[in-house]
């Protein structure tokens, strides 16, 4: 087991913060072997590494996600795919949203494998293709339903027709995002599928050549097998997440992300003292208070004040009062702990009493929005290098 202590930002790390994100990559080669095996040799895996890898750190993600059989990479944004370039990584990148018209000349520089929704945009990226020599393979976005972005399948076959006389792009697939597949069985995923087969079905019929169609993420792919066509977009699932509730037990998943820290401060609190903003707790004993150095800037929600707890050798502890930018406090009760010692924020596998979902839970929101909130002055650390 190696371990980097290189931090998570841009310009070096953080060695001095006993705050960190372990994340095992190990997880992640189990997660990604899971959803190869599943879907089978007929069908691509694309790694989902947008933000940064959901917060689990993109360059490193994307290589251990290689490495167990997935065959691209998918971001949302040009400067992700610069990132993954300067660190090496030649994969094929899938640019998943377009970008404004003027950054088309950088994708095409960067060898991305682009996503078009609009005339403008397939133009722009056709001069930028003939002005370096290049042909450019891209993925047409269908709006199938869920209304945010995607040509409509009524105007598929124009912009597909258009895109393949354009100069310099060819048309490697088409797709579509898929609105309800956290929840296994709905029956609008399903008629967002036909309707991209539809789709699909007339291009064909029209003589144009798709070799890539493809509409499920990570739940789709669990729970509707006929949406993963020739390729699966994972995402959630690789980070050792439930895409959804009902999803629990369907699949052997492996939590990579903990959220580790270690006692700054100890002291003694007399009964019905107060703690930290506010005053929202009062202690109803006498009791020791540890302090942790994470807080709500580190991505340990304000809304988690007094009713999260965390692990101190392997036992629970309430945290108590408000949550501040910098620190949190926790009652440790009769038991003498001390600076330095080790304290559990977020469980990885294993630890799921203080997991992601359970913390989800709480919040009333999504993992997704757990992990990506786990700030850049939090050093990654990763495990199974």
């Amino acid at each position: 087991m190696t371990v980097d202590r290189t931090g998570g930002s841009p310009g070096g790390g953080f060695p001095y913060r006993p705050t960190r994100a372990e994340i095992n990559l190990d997880s992640i080669r189990h997660n990604v072997r899971a959803f190869v095996d599943l879907v089978g040799p007929s069908c691509k895996v694309m790694a989902v590494v947008k933000a940064d890898a959901y917060g689990h750190g993109a360059v490193e993600v994307s290589r251990a996600a290689l490495e167990a059989g997935a065959s691209r990479l998918g971001v949302a944004l040009v400067e992700e795919a610069e990132e993954l370039r300067e660190a090496g990584v030649e994969a094929p990148l899938h640019l998943l949203f377009e970008p404004p018209p003027e950054a088309a000349e950088r994708v095409v520089e960067l060898g991305l494998i682009p996503t078009v929704y609009t005339p403008l945009y397939a133009r722009e990226l056709s001069r930028s293709a003939v002005s370096r020599g290049r042909r450019v393979p891209v993925h047409i976005k269908v709006d199938t339903g869920m209304h945010r972005v995607g040509v409509s399948p009524e105007g598929a076959p124009k912009l597909a027709e258009e895109v393949c006389g354009l100069p310099g792009l060819e048309l490697e697939g088409v797709y579509t995002h898929l609105a309800t597949a956290s929840e296994p069985g709905d029956p609008f995923a399903a008629e967002q599928v036909e309707r991209l087969g539809s789709v699909v079905r007339r291009l064909r019929q029209g003589g144009l050549q798709v070799p890539l169609v493809h509409a499920a993420a990570s739940g789709a792919a669990l729970s509707l097998p006929r949406s993963r066509m020739d390729m699966i977009r994972l995402g959630i699932a690789m980070y050792g997440l439930l895409p959804g509730p009902a999803y629990a037990g369907k699949v052997d998943l492996r939590p990579a992300l903990s959220l580790r820290t270690r006692i700054s401060h100890v002291f003694r609190a007399g009964e019905g003292e107060g703690v930290s903003y506010g005053l929202t707790y009062r202690c109803p004993r006498d009791t020791w208070l540890a302090v942790l150095p994470v807080g709500y800037a580190d991505g340990l929600s304000r809304a988690l004040s007094n009713r999260w707890e965390v692990l101190i050798g392997g036992k629970p502890y309430p945290l108590v009062g408000t949550v501040c930018m910098d620190l949190c406090v926790v009652d440790l009760g009769d038991d003498r702990r001390f600076p330095g010692e080790e304290v559990t924020v977020v469980g990885g596998w294993g630890e799921e009493k203080v997991g992601v979902e359970r913390m989800a839970e709480f919040l009333e929101t999504i993992n997704y929005e757990v992990v990506c909130a786990i700030g850049k002055r939090v050093p990654r650390i990763y495990l199974g290098r």
